[in-house]
Order: structure tokens, then C-alpha cells, then sequence
């Protein structure tokens, strides 16, 4: 069982920069791969990022290529998503998840999901 908690959201404007943070406990989180995923308002939710078990790996969504950047500290059985120059069309709700072994980019794939963290973009 993994439980996971997302904190790091808010209000911004357009081209400022969050990081949000994903807590897994548990003490395999090194054997997780984990991923980011969205969800605005009328929306279904949508992949954004996923990395590797050691974090060597990447993988992005094209909208957010090149902005987004994820990475994990399995000391601190943390993933991370940083966000830069962000737009008002990345205003969603995000959710971390996290899947045994391989990387995945369907939301389906994914077993362990947390509660989410509200961001808002302001133009």
C-alpha cells in the first residue's frame, strides 16, 4: 500500500514558476515508477509527466515539454514536479500517481493516486 500526498499548488500568474511536491510513504518507494497527471475544470484528466524508478528516465506530455520538469529523491520517498513559465491553460487540478516497476503515461496504469493540489493560473 502506498499513500501519497501532493502539496506545493496556488494561484500564480501567467509565466511564474510552482513546484509541487509528492510525499509516497511506505519503504519500497524506489520500486514505484511515478507520474504526474492534470485535470481541469470539464476536463478528463490527462498525463503530464512520468519518471523511472531511479529517476534516470523522463517522459512528457508534448503540452508541457520543455516547461515541466520532474524528478524524484528516493531518500526522501519524494517526486517533484517543476513548473515554469506556466499558462492559463495549465489551471487544473494535479495528481500525483505512482504504479509498480514500469513507467506509464494511461492514468489507468497507475494504482496509488493522492488527493490532489489545486492550480490556478491568472493571464
Amino acid at each position: 500500500q502506498v499513500q501519497l500526498v501532493e502539496s506545493g499548488g496556488g494561484l500564480v500568474q501567467a509565466g511564474d514558476s510552482l513546484r509541487l511536491s509528492c510525499a509516497a510513504s511506505g519503504r519500497t518507494f524506489s520500486s514505484y515508477a511515478m507520474g504526474w497527471f492534470r485535470q481541469a475544470p470539464g476536463k478528463e484528466r490527462e498525463f503530464v509527466a512520468t519518471i523511472s524508478l531511479g529517476g534516470t528516465n523522463t517522459l512528457y506530455a508534448d503540452s508541457v515539454k520543455g516547461r515541466f520538469a520532474i524528478s524524484r529523491d528516493n531518500a526522501k520517498n519524494t517526486v517533484y514536479l517543476q513548473m515554469n513559465s506556466l499558462k492559463p491553460e495549465d489551471t487544473a487540478v494535479y495528481y500525483c500517481a505512482a504504479r509498480f516497476g514500469v513507467w506509464a503515461t494511461s492514468a489507468s496504469r497507475y494504482t496509488y493516486w493522492g488527493q490532489g493540489t489545486h492550480v490556478t493560473v491568472s493571464s
